[in-house]
């Protein structure tokens, strides 16, 4: 295994030399962290916080936004729309194979979710993010209402602080060999994550076990894991539309669908761990 080390950074790049985002790069990226006012209806209850004072937060607690993105608003303007954030940690010494912890942040301003914190692993290798439960800890919500920062940032620690219990978890993943038997087993159910009917889908379940790099190919639960993930989350398998036409499927860019599939992904992978 690669040690990856992880740690809050002073200057302009955090873990694996990835950049950190300015608030230029924010805004771009994700206009609604800089929202003046919450969406036009929401309730009487919900308490505007802009996004801005939490991230002011979370940067003095030692995180540090590293990506950022935001789904476009078809009917509302886009300083209000659902966006996720993610943070380099302020951990040292935290072995994950190839992968390096990160915090999650979700949020949008027009009254439907809370801000939401999970826990994420991102691959320098192939850039993909991985999106992890940790048990009964899988998510902290902090409602629109309360001292929001405060809570926003006890949680971010919370989560970071249970981060260094993934270790022995992707370990055993590294060591845990899968029959082929199994990986067809393991991209079928990943397969029907992505497309309940799965005629839509319109490629074999064997595609999903296709490696991209040689570095990625392996046997090891680890690996299948990350090929099936990058294959189902990024797109571009080859596959016939309804029409035949020969397509790519797409990548993910709604973020409840990508949360739904990247934590469905992971329920999937630890199952595999457990079996005998």
């Amino acid at each position: 295994m690669n040690l990856i080390e992880s740690h809050a950074v002073a200057g302009s790049h955090s873990q694996a030399n990835r950049p950190v985002l300015t608030d230029h790069d924010l805004r771009h990226r994700a206009p609604a962290v800089f929202a003046a006012g919450p969406a036009t209806g929401t309730s009487a209850a919900y308490t505007f916080i802009s996004a801005s004072r939490v991230l002011a937060g979370l940067r003095e607690a030692g995180f540090e936004p590293v990506a950022a993105h935001q789904v476009p608003a078809r009917r509302r303007p886009a300083d209000v729309g659902r966006h996720a954030i993610r943070f380099s940690t302020p951990l040292a010494n935290v072995q994950l194979a190839d992968a390096i912890p990160e915090l999650v942040l979700l949020n949008s301003h027009d009254g439907s979710s809370a801000y939401e914190l999970r826990a994420g692993l991102f691959r320098p290798l192939c850039t993909n993010g991985l999106l992890v439960a940790l048990g009964e800890f899988a998510a902290i919500r902090v409602s629109h209402r309360g001292p929001v920062v405060e809570r926003v940032v006890s949680g971010a620690l919370e989560i970071c602080g249970r981060l260094t219990n993934l270790r022995p978890v992707v370990e055993r993943m590294v060591e845990k060999r899968l029959t082929s038997g199994m990986q067809v087993h393991f991209a079928a159910e990943a397969m029907a994550l992505r497309y309940p009917v799965l005629a839509e889908a319109g490629c074999a379940v064997e595609q999903l076990l296709r490696a991209r790099r040689a570095a990625d190919a392996g046997s090891d639960l680890w690996s299948v894991y990350n090929v099936v993930q990058e294959n189902v989350i990024q797109g571009g398998v080859l596959r016939h539309a309804a029409s035949g036409r020969l397509t790519r499927t797409r990548k993910i860019r709604a973020i409840r669908e990508d949360v739904r599939i990247n934590v469905g992904l992971w329920a999937i992978a630890e199952r595999y761990l457990q079996a005998a």
